[in-house]
């Protein structure tokens, strides 16, 4: 399995946009074999962290990542939604416990 963590920089006042928005793209993403491990919205520095996860090893995942991101269902998902993301910072991660 290969594990993501994804960190992103929110806008002020867009965490409640993301939050909310965020089961349609999770649904989406689970379509395509993904897994949302978890996700936090921190409030305090006005970031949104998640992991998600897919079977398999980096390539896999890179592979289905290509897939999902020019999935018509992805277009679809954030048709009209305006992002108030500024900045991600994205790493593949292993556990640590």
């Amino acid at each position: 399995m290969t594990v993501q963590l994804r960190r992103y920089e929110v806008e002020a006042d867009g965490m409640d946009r993301l939050v909310d928005w965020f089961p349609t793209i999770a649904a989406v993403r689970n379509q395509y074999g993904f897994t949302i491990e978890a996700a936090y919205a921190d409030n305090e520095n006005s970031e949104f962290v998640w992991v998600v996860s897919y079977p398999g090893n980096v390539e896999a995942f890179e592979t289905a990542l290509t897939e999902y991101n020019d999935s018509p269902e992805r277009a679809a998902a954030f048709d009209g939604f305006d992002t108030p993301v500024t900045k991600m910072h994205l790493s593949y991660v292993a556990k640590a416990l």
